[in-house]
């Protein structure tokens, strides 16, 4: 962050969402170093280089908080265990694309294929092929297929919004389906043998 003169000075508040919640006093400099897009915003002759605040919507302060924290600290915080910190990543890995932060992407998508579950199964599975995350997606497919009757009993099949994704999961379903109908024929086949 020395040697370079074209990065800004000072400090910014964010006025972060709908609701206009305050995210004060954070380093120009240390932002533009840490992502190409806050290099870019305040960069030489843009007007938030010298502006004491800067609205960001599309996001909640939590989230925001979050980018904002890894920019600065290099740690990734979702928050408290639980059924949020999915749903977090989900929102952060989405500002890091925007902001130009791939490694937090990569940890955010680490993060997303470590909180596959039950309850969170097909939310995931939808939010994957909305995102085009082909990893995730095949993920939760094969949680979804390998746990079928604890998804549906934390209420999975319930939260299926996705018509596509709902394709997708009957495609499997038939697809074992079909595998289970060989093995039993295969198994009966075996079995005749061993009779005769």
């Amino acid at each position: 962050m020395c040697g370079d003169p074209t990065l800004p000075e000072g400090k910014v508040t964010f006025i972060v969402g709908d609701d206009e919640e305050r995210y004060e006093h954070v380093s120009k400099c240390v932002l533009c170093v840490r992502s190409v897009f806050f290099r870019t915003m305040f960069g030489i002759g843009m007007k938030e280089r010298d502006a004491a605040e800067v609205t960001v919507r599309n996001t909640d302060l939590a989230t925001f908080t979050a980018l904002v924290r890894y920019l600065l600290t290099d740690q990734l915080d979702l928050g408290e265990e639980g059924g949020g910190r999915a749903q977090r990543a989900l929102d952060l890995r989405q500002l890091a694309q925007m902001y130009q932060v791939p490694r937090l992407e990569l940890l955010c998508a680490q993060a997303l294929q470590e909180s596959v579950g039950p309850a969170s199964a097909v939310p995931l599975l939808e939010a994957a092929h909305t995102m085009g995350d082909g990893r995730l997606l095949a993920q939760c497919r094969r949680y979804v297929a390998d746990h079928a009757a604890e998804v549906r009993a934390s209420g999975g099949v319930e939260q299926l919004r996705d018509l596509g994704v709902a394709k997708g999961l009957l495609g499997d379903a038939l697809d074992q389906v079909a595998e289970l109908k060989g093995t039993v024929a295969e198994l009966e086949l075996e079995l005749e043998k061993v009779r005769m």
